[in-house]
């Protein structure tokens, strides 16, 4: 599998538990490139988007196109980061553009450190 970083794959998300996202859904591949040996990739679910999601600074709204192969308005989950075997990943949907997988990555690590604000 040739998986890069700012592709979009459906990845299946089970078993999980609690409030894990769930099924089989698309994800943002966030790893680089040169992390690819052990065949894990570090990645971010892609959820249906919800208006009280605004609320939210960790989510970002995508809106669905030709390039990124999403079916409807959706929302990229960057608290809910994940390292997956690539053996998860089903289908390559599309990539993001640079500038938006800067915003994910920028996100991701705000949610680590308080002293910094999500915007």
């Amino acid at each position: 599998m040739n998986i890069k970083q700012g592709d979009i794959w459906l990845v299946n998300f089970n078993p999980s538990i609690g409030k894990e996202i769930q099924k089989a859904r698309p994800a943002v591949v966030i790893n680089s490139d040169l992390l690819g040996r052990l065949g894990i990739r570090v990645i971010v679910p892609i959820t249906g988007w919800k208006e009280y999601y605004e609320e939210y600074p960790w989510i970002i709204k995508i809106q669905n196109n030709e390039q990124n192969g999403l079916a409807k308005l959706s929302a990229i989950e960057c608290l809910q980061i994940k390292s997956f075997s690539q053996d998860r990943f089903i289908k390559k949907l599309g990539v993001v553009p640079s500038d938006l997988l800067f915003s994910i990555h920028s996100t991701a690590l705000k949610t680590f450190n308080p002293l910094y604000e999500i915007a």
